[in-house]
């Protein structure tokens, strides 16, 4: 096999852990919480993230703020990537297939950027996002390399009666796109999920990695109540058509007060959310612009969705079962 054609698709065996470790204890820092915020996808807007922070002071009682992968990817200036790691490693954090491969010494020509992509993803865009690992690399220091190689694939969280599993990727693997929003619509894949959820006992998986959200509500035998996939989608780029804010997925005992939320449900007594993370538009693309001009690879893959939002509707995210 062409490796360079592989390159992004593979899936690296060391990225794989399995539904069977989410049965572990939680982490006591992510025990008896009143709120947790999980923050995927972050992919290096400062902007965002700062917007993320003022939120989070906002909340009340005990709170926990994960940052469940994909943090960086577009702060390809070494003085933002270095800002953006800070804040970010002064919480918890999940290293997803960006902060891993960023992380390798040696790393492997078959992993590309880690994305492991499915077959509809264009190819095109699979070696831009090999091109921009690359580059962004070059941002980094070996300092910085080692302290996202410290970082666990996954977390075990309890908010209330929830054992919530935090993952960049699905319940196999860091890279895993079987929490993706077009795969949740293949009622042949919510089987899997299902025995996921069974052998990890959790009653929530929240994910990023993939780029869209969904709020996806299951069955599992054997339960009174359901399951949930908190997918936020992308903390740092819109998900929605003609709205410019990112996403976090608020698992919380009090409902969110105000106007940013976007998407509620409540299970065993808790609330649900996809939070809007808002910030000024022209200034977030003005701050793109200037790490990736027109002409480069995040440009073409990512500006327009930047500008105009995806072809999305917060009505796709909240889905029961089929």
């Amino acid at each position: 096999m062409n490796p360079d054609a592989q390159a992004g698709r593979s899936c690296p065996l060391h990225y794989h852990y399995g539904p069977d470790v989410f049965t572990s204890a939680p982490d006591p820092d992510l025990t008896g919480l009143d709120t947790l915020y999980v923050v995927g996808g972050l992919y290096g807007n400062e902007l965002a993230l700062h917007e993320v922070l003022h939120l989070f002071e906002q909340e009340r009682g005990r709170k926990r703020l994960v940052f469940n992968g994909d943090f960086h990817w577009f702060d390809i200036d070494p003085a933002i990537f270095a800002r953006v790691q800070a804040a970010v490693l002064s919480h918890l954090a999940l290293r997803g297939n960006v902060e891993t491969e960023l992380a390798e010494d040696d790393p492997d020509p078959e992993a590309g950027c880690g994305c492991a992509y499915p077959d509809w993803v264009g190819q095109d865009v699979v070696s831009r996002s090999n091109r921009i690992l690359t580059q962004l690399r070059t941002a980094t220091t070996p300092e910085q390399r080692v302290q996202l190689a410290a970082l666990p694939m996954w977390r075990v969280a309890q908010v209330g009666p929830l054992r919530v599993g935090l993952v960049h990727g699905d319940a196999q693997s860091l890279a895993g796109w079987g929490f993706a929003q077009e795969h949740l619509r293949d009622p042949a894949h919510l089987p899997v999920v299902r025995r996921w959820f069974e052998r990890a006992q959790v009653d929530v998986f929240a994910s990023s990695h993939t780029c869209l959200p969904v709020f996806q509500q299951l069955s599992v035998p054997g339960r009174a109540r359901s399951a949930w996939v908190l997918n936020n989608g992308a903390a740092g780029m819109p998900n929605f058509q003609g709205d410019a804010a990112g996403l976090l997925t608020r698992i919380a005992t009090t409902p969110f007060e105000g106007p940013q939320r976007r998407c509620h449900v409540q299970a065993s007594g808790l609330h649900l959310e996809a939070i809007a993370i808002e910030t000024p538009a022209v200034a977030a693309q003005t701050r793109f612009l200037q790490q990736w001009p027109e002409g480069s690879d995040a440009h073409a893959s990512y500006f327009s969705r930047i500008a105009a939002g995806p072809a999305y509707r917060e009505a796709d995210v909240i889905r029961g079962e089929t």
